[in-house]
């Protein structure tokens, strides 16, 4: 990772040197100026990733020159930290209202500057991304579609076309539960949805609940106030608060963890929210539209899902089928996948061959639409000009054959899948010495879903036993 540039205007030789030796001391790269001319100059010759300014200059009042800093570089975050001399606070606070990241006091302590400067990149780089997420997706040149033709995603679309008409101006869309297998193509509906929505304009956040720490989802999701934990350097919105007047997408709300639910439901139900470490009450204007590939109602009744949050999740289900039951979708969004994947990489448009078409409709895509897409994406790159064969989706031969058995082994006879999945789970927790991340990681599961698994079988760990 380069260092970060950091331009360090000050007009005391000693306190300057010292300063940048700290930061440099701590990865970053510094630039020294004496003069506003000279850090106006080096600013614009630099383009800084953050400033460090002395509102006392030579040749003029820092205070008064900050506008023009923060402007410098429109298309970038570049936080700047005024410097104050001790009875200068109401300069400060000036400051700070002019769009300053934060304020050091001197004398400055070296340690608590590191710590300051450190907070206000990393926000800055969160700032970063988020414009660029909102950039990119204002650039995207092909609206979001469903493609296929089988009755039910005819039924589908026309169920997300009524529900954008319920959204009214100036207020969220209802929320809305999306259920569907892994990789059939929910978050596809979600944005759809976002798309059809009166906040079509407005940010589209997509949160993957699976993949967000167990010990940051909070602060993730909620923000947190400065000094609220340990790293929190400084006050950060949360993806909640980032969504603004558009979309919330909680993609796989199934793996969030028990008390965070009650808190999120309390968001949806009150539109307030409360950051880690606030007394503070925010207004929440984003709608709500959560996924997920487990059955939520068998989770509620095992005690492992909020019932009180998926009754209010489920006023508006949408049930997205498997490909497998989508009839000839399948060739559709083959070509769909096999184009873009030619476009992408300037190649000529693919042909199928008969053999690689009834290749595709006789699988079962357990995978479903994200296996396709992959194999679809290999297959045009191995292929140059050549007809997509069968051989080049390397597909098992008989998928019905292997998924509906004809006659079990003797020794399987009498066993329940149920039966099974307990042996497994017992025999990955016995090879993994009761290490529940390591057995999650040999079954291919995430660790959430093992832990529901041992609670479905009523399996226990010894240093779990009373």
């Amino acid at each position: 990772m380069n260092p970060s540039r950091i331009l360090i205007i000050e007009d005391e030789a000693l306190f300057a040197q010292a300063v940048a030796k700290r930061l440099e001391k701590a990865g970053h790269a510094c630039t020294r100026a004496a003069t506003l001319a000279e850090g106006l100059a080096a600013a614009a010759r630099l383009q800084p990733d953050l400033v460090l300014l002395d509102l006392r200059l030579p040749d003029g009042d820092g205070l008064e020159r900050l506008p023009g800093l923060l402007e410098s570089h429109p298309e970038r975050v570049t936080p700047v930290i005024v410097m104050t001399a001790f009875g200068e606070v109401a300069d400060a606070v000036r400051a700070m209202k002019l769009g300053a990241a934060d304020y050091l006091k001197k004398p400055v302590d070296l340690e608590e500057m590191v710590v300051v400067v450190e907070g206000a990149l990393h926000g800055a780089g969160l700032r970063q991304q988020l414009a660029w997420s909102r950039e990119r997706e204002a650039r995207q040149g092909e609206p979001v579609t469903l493609i296929g033709e089988s009755p039910a995603m005819a039924s589908l679309r026309q169920q997300i076309r009524k529900l954008g008409k319920l959204a009214g101006d100036g207020a969220p869309g209802p929320t809305v539960l999306i259920q569907g297998e892994t990789g059939a193509g929910k978050d596809v509906v979600a944005r759809l949805l976002h798309q059809e929505s009166a906040q079509r304009h407005a940010p589209f956040v997509h949160v993957d609940c699976s993949a967000l720490p167990r010990d940051l989802i909070e602060a993730e999701l909620f923000g947190h106030e400065k000094g609220a934990y340990t790293s929190a350097v400084q006050a950060r919105n949360g993806l909640l608060e980032a969504a603004e007047d558009g979309t919330l997408f909680l993609d796989e709300i199934g793996e969030m963890p028990l008390d965070l639910q009650a808190k999120l439901l309390a968001v949806i139900e009150r539109r307030r929210l409360r950051r880690v470490g606030s007394v503070q009450e925010r207004p929440v204007h984003a709608r709500f539209i959560a996924a997920s590939n487990r059955d939520l109602r068998r989770m509620a009744e095992d005690g492992l899902f909020r019932s009180d949050l998926y009754f209010r999740l489920n006023v508006l289900t949408l049930t997205l089928p498997p490909l497998r039951e989508r009839g000839d979708d399948v060739v559709l969004l083959a070509r769909h996948y096999a184009e873009q994947t030619a476009r992408r990489y300037r190649l000529p448009a693919p042909a199928f061959s008969d053999e690689a078409l009834a290749a595709l409709r006789s699988y079962s895509w357990p995978g479903n639409v994200r296996e396709l897409k992959h194999l679809t994406e290999r297959a045009v790159l191995l292929s140059g000009e050549a007809p997509l064969s069968a051989r080049l989706f390397a597909l098992p031969e008989s998928p019905a054959g292997r998924d509906t058995p004809s006659a079990l082994p003797e020794d399987l006879r009498g066993v329940t899948l149920g039966d099974a999945e307990k042996s497994l789970i017992h025999q990955a927790l016995v090879a993994s010495g009761g290490n529940i991340s390591e057995a999650a990681r040999r079954l291919g599961i995430t660790r959430m879903t093992l832990r529901y698994r041992m609670e479905k079988y009523r399996i226990r760990l010894e240093s779990d036993e009373p």
